[in-house]
Formats: C-alpha cells, sequence, structure tokens
C-alpha cells in the first residue's frame, strides 16, 4: 500500500530543512509532492530552490528519492526511502510559455495548478473576479496534458476550473481542496467542482488547513470527515489526502524578492487574518491515525487504502511520463 501525501510546503529557500520530511516518513508516507513555487514567486527565486531540493535529495538516497514514476515511488517504498515529486502553485512561473511545462517537469514537477488566489493571464484565482479559462490557458491545459503532469485545480476559480476539466483529456486532481457544502470559505469547492472532477477520472485530496476544515485544532477525523463526504457525494474512488502542513522554519526569509504584499494574495475579504500566519495544520502524526478515522465514518479497510494512496497511484499511474533524457535542441 501507498499513503500518497499530495501536497505540503517546505520554506521555499535553497537552505531549507529537509528533516522534517523524515517525521512524514516515520509516519508511513511513502510519497509526498513539495511545493517549489508560486505566481507571487519569480522564475530566480523558483530555479534556485529547484536546484537546492533536488540537490539536497540527491546528496540523501537513504532517505530520499526525487520520482519520476510510480514504479520509482513502489521501489522507495520498499526500501523505506520517502519519494518526493515537486509541484507548482500558478502558472506566472511559465512566462506565457506552454513549452516551460515540459522542462519543469524534467526538473522534478510532477503537478501545477494555474492560479494562485488571485486572477493572471492563463487562468482565474478562487478570491478573484470569474472570467474563465483563457485562450492561452486551453493551450496551457493542452501543454499538461501532452507533458504528462497532474492538472490541479486547487485555488483556482469556480468558472475557471470547470473550464480546465472541460478541456483537459487527462483526469483532473485537486491537490488540497475541502468540500464548501461542509465549511463555507472561498478556497473550499462546491458539489459541481466535486462532481466535474470526479467526471475526468480525478481525485480531490482534502486540505489539513484548519480555516478550510472550519476547526481551529484540526485532526485525523475532521480530515475523515471531509473525506467521507467526498466519497458519499462521487463515490471513494475519488478522495484522497493533501494535508498542505507547512513545515515553516522561521530563520529562513522566503518572501518573494521585490514589492511583496501578502494581503493582496490572501486578502482580508475572503476571511483571511493577517494572510496565513493564524493558520494551524493536521499533525504529521495524524497520518498514523487516519486508517482508523476513515474506518469511523464508515470506510472498510480497503476503501481507507484508496483514499490513502491508492486513488492517487491510479492517476498518476495514467498521467505521469517519463523524465526526457535526450536534449530537444
Amino acid at each position: 500500500m501507498i499513503n500518497w501525501e499530495a501536497h505540503a510546503c517546505l520554506p521555499l529557500h535553497p537552505q531549507a530543512d529537509f528533516s522534517p520530511l523524515d517525521r512524514l516518513r516515520e509516519a508511513g508516507v511513502n510519497y509526498v509532492s513539495i511545493n517549489v513555487g508560486m505566481d507571487m514567486n519569480p522564475v530566480s527565486q523558483i530555479l534556485s530552490v529547484l536546484a537546492a531540493f533536488r540537490a539536497n535529495i540527491a546528496a540523501q538516497p537513504g532517505r530520499f528519492r526525487l520520482a519520476s514514476s510510480v514504479t520509482d515511488i513502489e521501489k522507495a517504498a520498499a526500501t523505506g526511502v520517502l519519494a518526493i515529486g515537486f509541484d507548482l502553485e500558478g502558472a506566472m512561473p511559465l512566462l506565457e510559455q506552454p513549452d516551460m511545462l515540459a522542462l519543469y517537469r524534467d526538473l522534478g514537477v510532477r503537478q501545477i495548478h494555474f492560479a494562485y488566489n488571485r486572477n493572471n493571464s492563463v487562468a482565474d484565482g478562487c478570491h478573484d473576479v470569474e472570467r474563465g479559462l483563457t485562450p492561452l490557458g486551453r493551450r496551457m491545459v493542452e501543454a499538461v496534458n501532452q507533458a504528462g503532469l497532474l492538472m490541479d485545480c486547487s485555488h483556482t476559480g469556480r468558472r475557471c476550473s470547470l473550464d480546465i476539466m472541460a478541456a483537459s483529456s487527462q483526469p483532473v486532481i485537486f491537490s488540497h481542496a475541502n468540500p464548501l457544502a461542509l465549511v463555507g470559505h472561498g478556497r473550499n469547492i462546491s458539489d459541481e467542482q466535486i462532481r466535474a472532477c470526479a467526471a475526468t477520472g480525478g481525485v480531490v485530496c482534502v486540505s489539513g488547513v484548519s480555516a478550510f476544515l472550519g476547526t481551529r485544532t484540526p485532526t485525523a477525523d475532521d480530515v475523515a470527515r471531509h473525506a467521507a463526504y467526498i466519497a458519499g457525494l462521487v463515490g471513494v474512488q475519488h478522495a484522497g489526502i493533501g494535508l498542505d502542513i507547512s513545515f515553516r522554519q522561521d530563520e529562513l526569509n522566503d518572501n518573494p524578492p521585490g514589492d511583496y504584499d501578502p494581503k493582496y494574495w490572501w486578502p482580508g475579504s475572503a476571511g483571511y487574518n493577517h494572510a496565513i500566519e493564524p493558520m494551524t495544520y493536521t499533525p504529521v502524526a495524524s497520518w498514523q491515525l487516519l486508517a482508523q478515522a476513515l474506518h469511523g465514518v464508515g470506510m472498510s479497510a480497503g476503501e481507507a487504502a484508496c483514499v490513502m494512496g491508492a486513488n492517487m497511484v491510479r492517476v498518476a499511474r495514467q498521467v505521469w511520463r517519463p523524465v526526457d533524457t535526450e536534449p530537444r535542441y
């Protein structure tokens, strides 16, 4: 059985300490997708982070492995090694060039969504004015499919996410999003979005962030309750886990350079207070409690295993394509 953590965050800094990831491995996680940049981060910062993260992983083969396939994850799990992939949160790092997607794939990025809360030239954010997927965005969806990356709709506006899911030829995921029906926060997603995701063959992975779960001290039981709602609406084969734990390291300043305004990206009008600083996260150790928590909401052991990883394994096996080893020039 593979336990799949669909989204987590280290500081976006080349000196980020990877030791918190050992806690995920010790809790039974076999694969984690680590964020390497958002819309507010310039490409120079993202490339610096990618270079450092790749080097850190390569230097510790007994602890970590950069995964480019499900087979890589299975081999790592068999030896007690944590498999890692990267994700991008937003299309601005693509510089409006669809060819950037294959380049990021070759650097270890395995999933991407197109807007981080705010609108850009490709897509809409969930805390901005609805326009829908742009013509460039449609080309970007095609490029994501061609590159063999997971098309993610987290942080994306409702109408735009529906456009993306209609345009994609491959399953689409929400790597960290919760049912709006349970908690009325703008980052959460409607039943319509959940059904559309399932119709692509995709997976909605439950976030463990306090505001989106509707509790100040989130637990495995809260995560299980949200997963059970998704399973009840569209089937257990479309529910997953993406706790979105932020492993903060206060000694590192990973803010984007220049004129960075966190109140723009996390607006008070959308319910944020001092951006995301007051948010709390479902503890890493909750991974050890999830199977029992999912059983507590009526799932069998096999169904719990699907939610904890098998569903994302199925989608990744279908979508991911190998890294290019031959130069394209």
